[in-house]
């Protein structure tokens, strides 16, 4: 296990999946294609924490799982990446991913570790999870024009939803930093997320083609 994750935390990334917990201030931010987002404040940043419940047809969890973490394939099927890659720094691997925004704003980048575990929860129950957040390390200097974001941390739970699904439960937070408009923060979460997940779905069904042509 990562020396950057602690037990519990891989414990509570799941727990949702079962008990969503949206007391204290949590709301119904929208919901689309089967995806529920819910926001809360974050009084330090006046920013928001998202929480996304919903379930991804026709893509089994292992498979989602493999997908989310496959770097070299996400460069393929998400629009949105400009630069994407993992190098060892320091004794850990960081991974380094660049993201367009649209113009006339900066493109942000994160330098984050992540890791995944397969958990078997008995009788059967099989869980992945995927734990995410941000690190410094002088190996990924920021660049001009590129505005850094610091404080991203990200989680994300997957199971079986009985049938040829997952039921996927996902929380995280970013401050991007810079002025950018109200309008395109609600954006984002209303049909960025959503849209992403949709993307994902297609890219689970393509996956194993990528891999037959790529890993022959």
């Amino acid at each position: 296990m990562s020396l950057q994750f602690s037990e519990e935390q891989f414990q509570e990334a799941w727990r949702e999946l079962d008990d969503p917990q949206l007391n204290g201030g949590w709301e119904l931010f929208t919901e689309t294609m089967g995806i529920k987002v819910y926001r809360l404040s974050d009084e330090d940043t006046g920013l928001y924490k998202y929480k996304v419940f919903g379930v991804l047809n026709g893509c089994p969890p292992q498979l989602c799982a493999d997908v989310y973490m496959d770097l070299e394939y996400r460069k393929k099927w998400d629009s949105y990446v400009k630069e994407l890659y993992e190098k060892e720094c320091n004794g850990i691997v960081a991974i380094y991913w660049e993201v367009k925004y649209p113009f006339p704003l900066s493109n942000r980048d994160y330098v984050y570790v992540r890791a995944r575990r397969d958990l078997h929860m008995g009788r059967g129950r099989r869980v992945w999870v995927v734990l995410a957040k941000s690190v410094m390390v002088a190996q990924y200097p920021e660049k001009n024009g590129v505005l850094r974001v610091s404080d991203y941390n990200q989680s994300i739970a997957m199971e079986s939803d009985g049938a040829d699904g997952t039921r996927v439960f996902m929380t995280y937070f970013d401050n991007p930093g810079g002025m950018i408009p109200t309008w395109l923060i609600n954006w984002a979460a209303k049909t960025g997320v959503p849209a992403f997940l949709t993307d994902m779905q297609k890219a689970c069904e393509n996956y194993p083609e990528y891999c037959r042509k790529n890993r022959t």
